[in-house]
């Protein structure tokens, strides 16, 4: 029998402007996967859109219809007896009618399903040429006759315009509040020729494993076209790229299916928990005589995955436990990482996931409003022990359910959830993002207690209840194992929502920082919720990463047109500067604004997540059960709250997490003084007079923690010291405090403890308090001797202090480490990094007596420039 053979059909493509009749002028295509804006900026047809204010000139492109052609000849063992010929097209944005040979072929009208064509009989014979011609129409048009025909029903998008809501394609192309409006279109992912006379279509692994996780009852199936009869193997499992010994026994044999029992399994684990166990079974098919007819594998991991709902004394519960063990998810919400998906290569993705896993980050939320990511994303995060939460592709919008959408909706979910199952990385599936937001801001009809039939919010305003609560959960039932469902990111049983936000139940999206009532981040610890699954805090990328999008110098000011133009959150010029005055000096030059931004980010991480970590309590207490920033990166070079640029070069915010996130924390913090208690709306109708700013400096009252995730407790001692910011030395005798640091726990260490201060008296007036002496507190945790944690707790506001004189000494001497140390202590010490260019650590705070070591890789340490607060 003939083997299974595969052409890519990749290369020697052209494309034009206008359908398959029209006259104009054809160009020569990328290599596939590619998308059109790609293709005309390859040929010099457009500027760069992600440079200066392009994409302004690029905007017609979404409006007209492309057509890509090109010619292949047919295999040589096409039309052999037994043998058939399929074409398959994993992904064509959007709106596509495929032509082989001037006949029609397929449509298709959503960007995230793959077609399979058996195309036996429309091929010419072997050796034979083949025209191929794929006509993409214009997504926005097609939107916007959707809406026309579909009367009965009430379209509301937020962030863009209507024309996106009934259409399946990727919802950031219409532009969203940090990403350009890039409506592109083509044959994004891979197109195929296959011949085979029998074939392994896909593999399916389910298992169950025993009470004490040491054993696992595994069920493999395989989807055959043509005879033979499938055979499996398990290997492994591979760790780090080594195998280890299993036993395995095949127990039941049926056609396409095979059941195993393992002993002595080896679990996948998160990163920091335990190994990332990864499993092969393999399945070929063969003939009555033994021969091989094809042959394919997949990997797979051992884990047990729950989300924890339980009624507590906060209300109830939202976190994870993976294996038994209760997991505090801290990471970061993911966007796609370009405007254009086509060109991010499978080693990009195997990047991001590397860098988040390295910054301590245990968790990525791949939001609702971009793609299901390609198997090399899912992949690196089995690798590196990066838990997933996967949104279905719905976000900010009131979908539709006419009959077409819930089939093509249907088509998408069943597709994406056979190619991911069998990752363990993926521990939650959510219907959507913020489509309740919708629904309590308009009013739609939404009964959640009440109203339990799903027929009946077909006939409702908010007809996606059905998708969300009925079809979606139903289809990861059917598809997954082992998997929780959550109707939506946030959703709090038909209680919380983004608008109203219920901080007992579910996950909450907490955009009272930055948006809504504009809070300090200062106030972030009594901004938590059950899980905090978005938040966020704007910061200006790295300078390098500004000057490669804006050309022109006279540009690369803050405030300039092609800086405002870049940042596409709504009123970000109020906000950034709002919260940048609020707490700095403003320097408004663009390295030193730039340097103030980064600072606040990181700053606003800090609080956010050392406070909400410290909420997790202990077992049975666990009253915050993860954070997830937004957002973990960009899909263009921009200012937004990524907390790593377009171009994978990390902002001092994502080193505030890393230092969160480590596997054991000490955290410091003063009580709020009440400057940072007004609410933004009445600042300037309450009367202010009566508040001293110097009480921030004066009477504080501190509390220290620390956090683990560690499965023993450990001794430890804890040092705290209390640091005059003027002169660098102690006020008071440092304070040692021995405490045992529970196990997978929060331990307080102090509780609203007086700290003491010292006033500083003017010679020449010595009656009077000219001013006090303000202090950082200094706050480390020792175990067996060692340092393992530290955390400093600054007077704010910054802007208050001075900075004058910190004698800070910068050694590169080495080449490849910076040692910085000073004698007074130095607010936001920031290498500016730079492409290519990878630090251990960035965006530190340096205390006297203490000696910072950051290992510098892809460029020479003295060739790096720097920057503190004050500076």
């Amino acid at each position: 029998m003939t083997p299974r053979n595969t052409l890519l059909l990749n290369k020697h493509w052209t494309f034009k402007q206008g359908g398959r009749d029209a006259h104009s002028s054809a160009f020569p295509a990328n290599d596939l996967p590619t998308e059109i804006h790609l293709d005309l900026l390859k040929n010099d047809q457009i500027p760069n859109p992600f440079n200066n204010l392009n994409e302004l000139s690029v905007r017609w492109i979404a409006d007209e219809t492309w057509t890509y052609q090109t010619t292949f000849e047919s295999p040589e063992d096409h039309g052999e007896p037994n043998v058939k010929t399929v074409m398959k097209f994993e992904g064509l944005d959007t709106f596509a009618s495929v032509y082989l040979n001037g006949n029609l072929l397929l449509t298709s009208e959503n960007m995230f399903v793959w077609h399979e064509v058996d195309v036996s009989e429309h091929l010419k014979t072997a050796h034979e040429l083949n025209e191929v011609q794929l006509v993409f129409e214009s997504a926005r048009q097609k939107g916007l006759d959707l809406v026309k025909q579909h009367h009965e029903h009430r379209f509301i998008v937020h962030q863009t315009e209507i024309s996106r809501g009934p259409v399946r394609k990727a919802q950031y192309h219409w532009g969203w509040d940090w990403g350009p409006i890039l409506l592109t279109c083509g044959p994004w992912k891979p197109i195929t020729l296959e011949t085979y006379v029998s074939r392994i279509r896909d593999i399916s692994v389910k298992y169950e494993l025993s009470d004490d996780l040491k054993s696992a009852h595994v069920r493999c199936k395989a989807s055959v076209d043509g005879p033979g009869n499938v055979i499996f193997e398990i290997s492994g499992p591979a760790i780090h790229g080594s195998l280890k010994a299993s036993t395995v026994s095949a127990q039941k044999s049926l056609p396409g299916q095979q059941t195993f029992e393992l002993n002595d399994v080896h679990l996948w684990w998160p990163r920091g928990y335990g190994d990332q166990s990864l499993y092969t079974v393999q399945a070929c098919s063969v003939d009555e005589n033994g021969k091989v007819l094809d042959r394919s594998s997949i990997r797979f991991g051992l884990r047990k995955a729950e989300l924890v709902q339980e009624k507590d004394a906060h209300g109830q519960s939202f976190y994870f436990r993976i294996n038994n063990i209760d997991i505090f998810a801290g990471g970061s919400c993911w966007v796609p990482a370009d405007s254009f998906a086509s060109q991010i290569s499978l080693q990009r993705y195997r990047d991001w996931v590397q860098l988040a896993a390295e910054g301590n980050q245990i968790m990525i939320r791949i939001w609702g409003g971009g793609i299901y990511e390609p198997d090399a994303f899912y992949d690196a995060c089995d690798e590196f022990g990066v838990l997933v939460w996967q949104d279905f592709m719905f976000a900010c919008a009131n979908y539709p359910a006419y009959l077409e959408y819930l089939d093509s909706v249907r088509i998408e979910a069943v597709q994406n959830l056979r190619r991911l199952h069998n990752h363990p990385s993926i521990v939650i599936w959510a219907g959507n993002n913020e489509d309740y937001q919708i629904v309590e801001r308009y009013g739609l009809e939404y009964d959640f207690e009440g109203d339990k039939d799903p027929q009946s919010w077909l006939k409702t305003n908010f007809p996606a209840r059905y998708i969300y609560e009925h079809l979606l959960p139903k289809l990861v039932s059917e598809e997954t194992e082992g998997v929780p469902y959550h109707p939506s990111s946030p959703f709090g049983n038909g209680k919380s929502t983004v608008l109203k936000v219920d901080p007992t139940v579910g996950d909450i999206h907490q955009w009272n920082m930055w948006h809504g009532e504009m809070k300090p981040y200062q106030l972030l610890p009594e901004m938590g919720g059950r899980f905090v699954s978005e938040f966020g805090m704007e910061a200006y990328p790295h300078v390098e990463t500004i000057e490669k999008c804006i050309s022109r110098e006279e540009d690369r000011y803050p405030g300039s047109m092609a800086m405002d133009f870049r940042n596409k959150a709504i009123g970000h010029e109020r906000r950034v500067i709002s919260y940048v005055a609020e707490n700095f000096r403003i320097r408004y030059d663009l390295p030193n604004f730039t340097h103030l931004t980064q600072v606040m980010q990181a700053d606003a991480m800090a609080w956010a997540y050392k406070s909400w970590r410290r909420q997790w309590g202990s077992p049975g207490d666990r009253k915050c059960g993860g954070a997830l920033v937004w957002q973990l990166n960009d899909c263009w070079p921009t200012m937004s709250w990524a907390v790593v640029d377009y171009h994978l070069v990390p902002k001092p915010a994502y080193y505030a997490i890393k230092r969160a996130m480590q596997p054991i924390v000490v955290g410091v913090a003063r009580k709020l003084q009440p400057w940072m208690m007004r609410p933004a709306d009445e600042l300037w109708q309450r009367d202010t007079s009566h508040i001293d700013l110097r009480k921030n400096w004066e009477n504080v009252k501190f509390d220290v923690w620390a956090s683990s995730n560690r499965p023993e407790s450990v001794d430890g001692e804890f040092i705290i010291k209390f640091i005059s910011v003027r002169t660098g030395r102690e006020l008071h005798p440092s304070l040692k405090i021995p405490a045992k640091v529970k196990a997978n726990s929060t331990t307080e260490v102090v509780r609203d403890r007086d700290a003491p201060y010292a006033s500083l008296q003017d010679p020449k007036r010595p009656f009077e308090i000219a001013a006090s002496d303000p202090f950082v507190i200094r706050a480390i945790l020792n175990v067996r001797g060692q340092q393992v944690a530290s955390d400093v707790s600054w007077p704010d506001p910054i802007k208050y202090l001075d900075f004058a004189d910190r004698e800070l000494s910068v050694d590169v001497s080495e080449g490849s480490k910076i040692m910085v140390t000073a004698e007074r202590p130095v607010k936001g010490f920031v290498i500016g990094e730079r492409q290519g260019v990878k630090l251990t650590d960035n965006g530190l705070d340096v205390m006297p007596g203490e000696k910072l070591s950051i290992k510098v890789e892809g460029a020479a340490a003295n060739n790096l420039e720097w920057r503190y607060i004050g500076m």
